[in-house]
């Protein structure tokens, strides 16, 4: 069939012309939307410009076709080859191109938007500046493909092969890579915040400057990557392999890492504010210092020998334990989670629910917080449900001021900007309390029951293991047998010997803030 014979019979109707032999034909800016090509063979066939908008190309052979500009909307490519095609400009989006073969195939500045290319092999195919938000890629083929500034947005490449892949400058924000493999991928200043990056095995690629911020990394294999002036804010790398990835001035706030694998990592000059250090691999790891401050501006810089900067990333997890002397009963059990989730909305900081360990005498609650800086603010806020609080609440802010004292500097502190902190932070857990207060329902609810009115020990553990005891009630420990008089005495502290703060000395104060794991000891 000649082009005439097949535009004359378009115009007269007929879509179907599945099998039909138009190789090398020029169909140029001809208009066959809905045509049926299916099985077709258009092998270097011209289509530029042309309007194949849901048409029919399941199968097709489209081998160095040429579709620049082509609109091909809402078509269906499903198993078609279209291998070193030319779809430059080609507006594919929503078009089904499931198993299709676009091997060397150009797809520079194409609209593949909420296209399905799943199974889909792509390698080597030059897909610059292309726009694919929300496409499907599950398992398609990208090796070694070029997506250099393109737009992915929420775009699934989960399992997809994306091995040596250009993503340069790439927008990647909360695509899915999940189980992805992008070895060797070039991602250097690509946006992947938000991403999820599951399991993906990203070894030996290329994140430099890259955005990976709320990216969640867990147990992705990033060994030997480059995450060079990376930014990993809020990021999730609990169990993540980065055997000699190098992190050379990586941004590391807020990280949760549990469990990753740091072994003969570099870390010099990582930002590692308010980011959790605990049950990190760092053997033969390189770090000669780190960046403290709160905006990453060099600030409050930590330098170390190779035994200190190991020492740092395997800190103890600070704990904050209240110990009351009464067993918890189903009641407060209820009374108790309740209270805290009314304060957990008001002070965000204490986010998780404690460990519970309950004996025959006692009850402990363990607060694991997330740096050393957080223990005073968070414990200030912790104890609210209990008869305690208020002489807790003021051994802490006395501690403080002790902390702020001239005595202190002649004692060695070395970290004014993180006393000044953690005063900041003792500031805004008072003022939450003083919400909290105004909408104390549960809190009321609590002083009833005999549990919350039982003596209680507030004890800090810092990241080196120190202790400090920051109230003991007078009555702690002691069997008294008459419930009543638990409860006299503690109501109201009526006694002198309940009304005495005992405060720890100086020298106990300063030895515990010297455990803070940024301090120069």
């Amino acid at each position: 069939m000649t082009v005439e014979e097949l535009l004359e019979q378009y115009a007269a109707g007929v879509r179907d012309f599945k099998g039909i032999e138009l190789s090398e034909a020029n169909l140029s800016g001809a208009k066959l939307r809905g045509v049926n090509f299916s099985h077709a063979n258009l092998s270097v066939v011209n289509f530029s410009g042309a309007n194949l908008s849901v048409a029919d190309l399941s199968h097709a052979k489209l081998n160095v076709a040429r579709l620049s500009g082509a609109n091909l909307v809402g078509a269906n490519l499903s198993h078609a080859s279209l291998n070193v095609a030319n779809l430059i400009r080609a507006d594919l989006s929503h078009a089904q191109l499931r198993f299709a073969s676009l091997i060397r195939s150009e797809l520079i500045r194409a609209d593949l938007s909420s296209a399905d290319l799943s199974e889909a092999n792509l390698c080597g195919a030059d897909l610059r500046e292309a726009t694919l938000r929300h496409a499907i890629l599950r398992n398609a083929n990208l090796s070694d493909a070029t997506l250099r500034d393109g737009l992915l947005t929420g775009a699934n490449l989960e399992q997809a092969k994306l091995n040596s892949t250009d993503l340069s400058r790439t927008d990647l924000g909360s695509a899915n890579f999940r189980d992805a493999d992008l070895k060797q991928a070039n991602l250097n200043r690509a946006n992947l915040s938000g991403a999820n990056l599951i399991g993906a095995n990203l070894r030996w690629a290329d994140l430099s400057g890259a955005n990976l911020t709320w990216a969640d990394l867990s147990g992705a294999k990033l060994s030997g990557a480059i995450l060079l002036g990376a930014d990993l804010s809020h990021a999730n790398l609990t169990q993540a392999s980065l055997l000699h990835a190098d992190l050379t001035q990586a941004r590391l706030f807020k990280v949760e890492w549990a469990g990753a694998d740091l072994t003969k990592a570099i870390l010099t000059g990582a930002k590692v504010y308010a980011t959790s250090r605990f049950g990190l691999k760092t053997d033969g790891m390189i770090c000669e210092w780190v960046d403290l401050s709160p905006t990453g501006d060099h600030s409050i810089i930590q330098y170390f020998n190779s035994v200190d900067a190991r020492d740092f990333f395997n800190e103890t997890p600070p704990t904050i334990q209240i110990i009351v002397d009464r067993p918890l009963d189903y009641e407060a059990n209820f009374i108790l989670a309740s209270a805290y989730y009314q304060i957990a909305q008001q002070h965000r900081e204490l986010k998780q629910p404690p460990s519970l360990q309950i004996g025959p005498r006692r009850t402990v609650f363990t607060f694991q917080v997330d740096s050393d800086e957080s223990l005073f603010p968070i414990a200030y806020v912790a104890v609210l449900p209990f008869k305690d609080a208020a002489t807790t609440q003021k051994s802490i802010c006395t501690i403080v001021e002790m902390i702020m004292s001239a005595d202190i500097a002649k004692l060695g502190l070395k970290a004014p900007e993180r006393v000044k902190q953690i005063t900041t932070l003792l500031e805004q857990a008072i003022e939450n309390v003083g919400a909290i207060n105004k909408m104390k329902q549960k809190l009321e609810i609590a002083t009833k029951f005999n549990f919350f009115q039982a003596p209680t020990q507030t004890i800090l553990t810092n990241s080196s293991g120190k202790n400090l005891v920051l109230y003991n009630h007078p009555n702690f420990g002691k069997k008294i047998l008459n419930h009543s008089d638990v409860n006299s005495s503690v109501s109201g502290h009526t006694s002198n010997e309940a009304t005495k703060l005992l405060i720890p000395s100086m020298s106990m104060v300063v030895d515990f803030f010297l455990g803070f794991h940024y301090m120069n000891k």
